[in-house]
Parts: C-alpha cells; sequence; structure tokens
C-alpha cells in the first residue's frame, strides 16, 4: 500500500492497482491543453506518481503541429513554476481515444469536435477539465490566444483548480478500489 497525501485529503492504495492516462485537448494545443498538461503533471510528480499517473495534450486541429506552446502561455507558467519550453503541438488522433483513459476538453466546441471524432465505445472518457473544479463554477476555460495576459492567467488559475481536482478524484477512486 502506498499513502498519499494531498492539502485536502489522504489517501492508501495499492499503487500497483493505478494506472491512469489523461489527454488534456484544446483547439490548436498550444495554450491551454498544454499548460493543463503541465500542472496536472506537476501535482502528479509532488505526490510521486508519475509512472502511475501519465498525462499528455493534443488539438483538435492540426494547424499548430510541431510548434511551440504559445509565448504568452510560457512566460505566465514559467512565472508560478511550469515550464512549457519542450513542448511540440500536436493534433489528436485516432488511437489516443483507446490509449488514454480520459480525455479533457477545455471547452463546449472542442468537447462536441472530441464527441463527433470518437469511436462510440470510447465517448464515455470524454468530459470538460472543469468538472473537476473545486473551487471555481465556470464549466469551460476561456480561449485566451486572442487576448492578453489577463487571460492567460484566467486560463492558468481554472486549469490550476481543476487540476487539484482531478488528482484528488483518481487518488480517490484508486483509494476505494484497494480497499475493495
Amino acid at each position: 500500500m502506498k499513502y498519499v497525501s494531498n492539502k485536502k485529503n489522504e489517501f492508501f492504495f495499492d499503487s500497483n492497482q493505478l494506472k491512469t492516462s489523461v489527454l488534456f485537448v484544446c483547439m490548436g494545443n498550444i495554450c491551454r491543453s498544454p499548460t493543463a498538461e503541465v500542472v496536472f503533471r506537476s501535482l502528479v510528480n509532488k505526490i510521486d506518481l508519475q509512472e502511475n499517473i501519465i498525462s499528455n495534450s493534443a488539438g483538435t486541429h492540426a494547424f499548430h503541429e510541431g510548434e511551440k506552446a504559445d509565448e504568452r502561455a510560457q512566460k505566465i507558467a514559467l512565472k508560478r513554476g511550469y515550464d512549457l519550453a519542450s513542448h511540440q503541438a500536436r493534433a489528436i488522433k485516432l488511437s489516443d481515444f483507446n490509449d488514454y483513459d480520459l480525455i479533457l476538453a477545455m471547452d463546449w466546441d472542442n468537447l462536441s469536435l472530441l464527441q463527433r471524432m470518437a469511436p462510440r465505445r470510447t465517448s464515455h472518457k470524454l468530459h470538460l477539465l472543469m468538472r473537476y473544479a473545486t473551487n471555481t463554477e465556470a464549466a469551460t476555460i476561456p480561449d485566451p490566444y486572442d487576448g492578453g495576459s489577463k487571460g492567460f492567467e484566467l486560463a492558468l488559475n481554472y486549469i490550476e483548480d481543476a487540476s487539484e481536482g482531478l488528482v484528488e478524484t483518481i487518488c480517490r477512486k484508486a483509494s476505494i478500489n484497494a480497499a475493495a
């Protein structure tokens, strides 16, 4: 059994039983989804579960494929200790729907696109990231691409909140499964 503690709760679970993969998705994979990937990964690393919980990000569109994360997203993230420098944008692939346990969209438009792309048997994996938020009532993370730094900061605030809730949810489910 492994012990994990975050800000709110403590969990006991068999880490050999915990294997979860999460894919974060926005439109171009240069702002919100890579930020979510890095924030989530940072939280997972803090509780030493990087061997058990993996994450990645993708875009519903390929028009930024191969590009780095948006400079504004990088700058805002770096101020809070998140490094997006190694990110390279990619488009979602059909195999992603089978390869990931959760596929989390940043907004309704991207969730709708994912629902149309996904094989029917995988539709249960598709959700909005903000469903895991605990301190914010917003349903979606607004796209900051056409705005200024305040939009990127707001997106990061929402992502941090939802990522904390997501890690807690994953750990709670693993703890319940370990107890069963």
